[in-house]
């Protein structure tokens, strides 16, 4: 299997309830998402997907989520809260649906978003 990996970052702010108290406050980070997709076969140009294709999709994404107050985005809600866990949830159900509407066979293989240089949390599909 090949994989590929693109390293993305955006701006928002949350807040997260009945976790730690400092994090029940509205705060904001500078969030980093690492995004892994994955196949079996590589095209006839000899890649598993164009770097600019994946690219286009991922920043497609982040325009979602860049320079917004998280808790106030359809996407997130009372049953899905903006954790980190969730935001990473988001970014490869949103990168899958584009991907599938594509002539590809590739998939997300793991998102991990980094909310601080050393706290963060990886879906793995």
């Amino acid at each position: 299997m090949f994989e590929l990996k693109v390293v993305t970052r955006f701006a928002a702010a949350h807040q997260l309830k009945m976790v730690a108290k400092q994090c029940e406050n509205l705060h904001g980070h500078n969030w980093k998402i690492e995004v892994h997709v994955g196949g079996e076969k590589l095209n006839s140009a000899g890649v598993l997907i164009d770097f600019g294709i994946l690219k286009k999709h991922i920043r497609a994404i982040m325009e979602t989520l860049d320079h917004k107050f998280l808790n106030e985005l359809e996407m997130f809600n009372d049953d899905c809260p903006p954790s980190s866990e969730n935001v990473a949830l988001y970014v490869a159900n949103m990168l899958q649906k584009k991907l599938d509407a594509e002539p590809n066979d590739v998939s997300v293989t793991r998102v991990t978003s980094w909310e601080s240089d050393d706290a963060c949390a990886t879906y793995i599909v």
